[in-house]
Order: structure tokens, then C-alpha cells, then sequence
């Protein structure tokens, strides 16, 4: 999104000997530090935030130091010394090994990694549909489960009901026969007692 909307259809098509015209009237009307000062509905800059090694950078590029530490170019010059550059060979071969070994695994990977990778995703992709399967058959196994507990505490209610209020009148049986004993034992005392 633009900071200034602006509609220039009303300005006249140029005519091709008027541009070098219209940049001298544009430049007129300019300021003369328009280049080096900022739009004024444009944001302030952030101050930058350099890493340590950024800012010690910064301060030799600007001291006009030379680059020091890099790569050491000395091994890519020859020696005097035979021995050295047959050792000198020796790595660079082993360096070319290494790195032709990894450019054709990477090629291969390239080559095969996809189809790997596919495979591999289909095979999680076939997990999971199994567990989400063993999941619903479970959850399945418990929704019937629970239906059949219902259905055998509500078959059961009436049964429960009727031992319940036969439980009720046993009890209030065994408490009239108990008050009865209370009342006999009483009456046998004071028989005793009016003797």
C-alpha cells in the first residue's frame, strides 16, 4: 500500500520531446535535499543491532585494514618439498573421494528420497488410520457396554424396588414383634411386682 494515494489520470499523455521539460519543472519545484532527507510520513529508522562480529567487521572495513584469518592459501601453493605435496595430493584426493561419494548420495536421495519419503508417509498415513479405527471400534465396544448396563439396572429397578419394600416391611415387622417383647417384658415385671 502506498504512504500517499495519488491519482494521476488527469495529467495529459507526454508528447516525446516534453520529458526532458517536465524533469526540469519537476527538479524546480523540488527541494534540494529531497535525496538525502527523508518523506516525512515515513517511519523513523531503527537503530541497527549488529553482532559482535558484524560490528568488528564494520570497524576494519572502515580503518582500511586488511582481511585477516580466512582461508589459508598456502596449501595451493606448491612447496619445495616432495613429500608435502604428495601428503597435499593425498588430501585433496580424499577430499574428492568424499565429495563424489556425497554428490552421488545426494543424487540418489534426489533420484529415490521423494518415493522414500512417500512411502514412509503413507505407512504413518496407514498407522493412524488404524489407531483411529481401533479408536471408533472401542468406543463402539464402550456405547454398547454402557447400553447394556442401563438396560439391565432398568430390567433390574422393578425387582429392586419390590426387595426394597419387602426389606421396609421386614424391618417394620421385626420392630413391631421387638416393641411387642417390650411390652410382655414390661407386663411380666409388673406382674412380678404386684405379687
Amino acid at each position: 500500500m502506498p504512504l500517499i494515494t495519488a491519482s494521476h489520470d488527469s495529467l495529459p499523455y507526454i508528447e516525446p520531446a516534453a520529458p526532458s521539460h517536465i524533469a526540469a519543472l519537476i527538479a524546480a519545484e523540488l527541494d534540494a535535499a529531497h535525496t538525502t532527507t527523508p518523506h516525512p510520513s515515513l517511519p523513523p529508522l531503527r537503530a541497527p543491532n549488529f553482532t559482535p562480529a558484524i560490528s568488528l567487521e564494520l570497524e576494519r572495513v572502515a580503518a582500511n585494514l586488511p582481511l585477516t584469518g580466512g582461508v589459508d592459501v598456502a596449501r595451493y601453493t606448491p612447496s619445495p618439498d616432495a613429500d608435502a605435496d604428495a601428503q597435499q595430493l593425498q588430501a585433496a584426493y580424499t577430499a574428492l573421494t568424499h565429495l563424489g561419494t556425497r554428490l552421488a548420495n545426494l543424487s540418489l536421495l534426489s533420484a529415490h528420497g521423494k518415493n522414500a519419503w512417500l512411502v514412509h508417509n503413507a505407512s504413518l498415513e496407514a498407522l493412524l488410520k488404524a489407531h483411529e479405527e481401533a479408536l471408533m471400534a472401542l468406543r463402539t465396544q464402550v456405547e454398547l457396554v454402557n447400553k447394556a448396563r442401563k438396560a439391565a439396572q432398568v430390567a433390574a429397578a422393578p425387582e429392586i424396588e419390590r426387595l426394597e419394600e419387602r426389606w421396609r416391611k421386614a424391618v417394620g415387622r421385626v420392630l413391631e414383634v421387638e416393641v411387642a417383647i417390650e411390652a410382655l417384658r414390661r407386663e411380666a415385671v409388673e406382674r412380678q411386682r404386684g405379687k
